[in-house]
């Protein structure tokens, strides 16, 4: 697995509900502006976290029926790689 992950919201009101959620299951995650090279619209925010956790985060927002757009790898030069589900 990757070293970090970026999940991507639509907006910074989905994303701070995500972290809270994730934060309260015990994930540790930081919100942050997508980069500009992921969004489409110029305005996103994502949820940045370990590798070992990105399965489960997005196991959790399923769970919870927090809306997320799309999942990242980064790879070693940091370059984000979407992941399929």
């Amino acid at each position: 697995m990757r070293n970090h992950w970026l999940i991507t919201f639509r907006s910074v009101t989905f994303a701070q509900h995500a972290q809270k959620e994730l934060q309260r299951e015990g994930i540790l995650c930081q919100l942050q502006r997508t980069p500009k090279m992921l969004t489409s619209r110029g305005c996103g925010y994502c949820l940045r976290l370990r590798g070992v956790d990105a399965l489960p985060a997005v196991a959790i927002l399923q769970d919870e029926q927090i809306k997320y757009e799309k999942l990242y790898a980064l790879d070693e030069s940091g370059t984000p790689r979407e992941q399929a589900l």
